[in-house]
């Protein structure tokens, strides 16, 4: 189990940007961090990985813990070498690169008997990214690099998988078949996952737990069921407030201090 316990993050030393985060990503369980932009999703993320110290990040209170182990000191390449593999916001590859040159980069850390074996599982997953085995990578769409990305991720033999934002800028029927694949690689791999999206509707669908960011703390937590019912999940994420209500403008530009979590 990956445990982050109350954990704040200050970057260079002057910029306090969470505050008392704690988490739990069970083995092989799928769980989701939605929120608002700037909420601390990404920073949460990166402090688990480690990348955090790549940006001047220091986690400077509480721990986090993966099978018991602290990690919050350790590098990005030692927490990869545990299995805990980040999916970074932005779709990042090598750009001239051939998408199986991408994939094979990713199975780095790894003994090079299983590579056959994981682009099998991976190709298994994304059959379009099979397709385009041979293309540059640079010249494939949105999309389609974000499945080479989440693949790349899968020949690490992860066991704990963090990716951040998968959706961002797909058209919604992309953005549906890659959750439904990541719903898959949970289910059939038994590959933990801890998901950031703000796509609140879809990691509350995918999700079976979730927790809720605002400003840098964990507002609401709960399982996703309970969550998608949640009066203050439904009108101020997913829209769906009382259909006869009416607010003025000022009601619902100083919504936060409506909000029953604040």
């Amino acid at each position: 189990m990956l445990k982050v316990n109350n954990i704040e993050v200050v970057y260079s030393n002057v910029i306090l940007t969470l505050r008392g985060v704690s988490l739990n990503v069970p083995d092989g369980k799928l769980v989701t961090v939605v929120g608002a932009n700037g909420a601390g999703k990404s920073t949460t993320l990166k402090a688990i990985s480690g990348l955090l110290k790549t940006e001047l990040g220091e986690v400077t209170h509480g721990n986090i813990e993966y099978d018991g182990v602290p990690i919050q000191k350790k590098s990005p390449q030692e927490i990869a070498g545990m299995g805990i593999i980040q999916i970074q916001e932005g779709r990042r590859l090598f750009a001239h690169l051939t998408t199986e040159e991408n994939l094979k980069l990713g199975a780095y850390l790894r003994d090079n008997s299983t590579l056959k074996r994981q682009l099998e599982m991976v190709y298994r997953h994304f059959p379009r990214v099979k397709d385009l085995r041979n293309n540059t990578s640079g010249y494939l769409s949105g999309g389609e690099q974000q499945m080479l990305v989440i693949g790349r991720g899968l020949m690490s033999q992860p066991k704990i998988m963090l990716i951040d934002e998968a959706s961002l800028g797909l058209s919604p029927i992309m953005a549906q078949s890659l959750f439904e694949a990541i719903v898959n690689i949970n289910r059939e791999e038994k590959i933990g996952m801890l998901v950031v999206e703000q796509n609140v509707l879809a990691a509350l669908k995918i999700a079976e737990y979730g927790y809720v960011m605002e400003n840098g703390r964990v507002v609401l937590d709960g399982p996703t069921e309970k969550l998608r019912e949640n009066p203050d999940i439904k009108e101020f994420y997913l829209g769906l407030g009382k259909k006869d209500a009416q607010k003025s403008y000022r009601e619902v530009k100083h919504y936060k201090r409506r909000k029953r979590w604040l």
